[in-house]
């Protein structure tokens, strides 16, 4: 048998790659908390990273992480929040529809809004909605206002809301009739 010869493509060092892949997503550090687990040779400190990551062109993700030291707990975060990213709907700079979205007893009502309106949203909400790309938007949180609970209502919210097109196909109808 005639061995072939694999040709192997040249590979870039793995800096370029990372940087490479990292092209176009920001990521925002909403919270670091120091935990604390309590043994039988006294408290072990750790700290705790929760990063929002997005393109600003749609896609939006969130993640955490723990570590002993805060650099190696964000890195663990951010990794976390690559892996979490999913498309969410935006149609000219703002949702198609209101929607609440829930998580834990946080609960953020989210109102599409008028061009120029800007997003009015406070603390993990607002890094969610600006790294999906969201321009123009209302929202409202009701219940508690931890920051990792509003930000994982707030992307429940935007991962439910659908277009019109959608809801027509989904229904069998043309999306003039809806």
């Amino acid at each position: 048998m005639a061995e072939q010869e694999k040709v192997k493509k040249p590979r870039a060092p793995r800096e370029e790659r990372s940087r490479r892949e990292d092209e176009g997503i920001d990521k925002t550090l909403v919270a670091v908390r120091r935990v604390t687990k309590v043994v039988k040779g006294g408290r072990t400190l750790r700290f705790s990273a929760v990063v929002v990551v997005g393109d600003r062109k749609g896609n939006v993700g969130m993640g955490t992480g723990k570590a002993k030291e805060v650099p190696a707990a964000i890195d663990k975060a951010t990794m976390n929040a690559k892996k979490d990213m999913k498309p969410i709907n935006i149609v000219n700079g703002t949702i198609p529809h209101e929607i609440i979205g829930k998580y834990g007893t946080s609960k953020i009502h989210l109102l599409p809004a008028r061009q120029g309106t800007g997003i009015i949203a406070g603390g993990g909400a607002r890094a969610v909605l600006e790294l999906a790309g969201v321009k123009d938007i209302v929202t409202k949180i009701h219940g508690s206002t931890n920051k990792i609970n509003s930000v994982r209502a707030t992307l429940d919210g935007l991962r439910r809301v659908r277009t019109r097109e959608q809801i027509a196909a989904l229904r069998g109808k043309l999306p003039e009739e809806i």
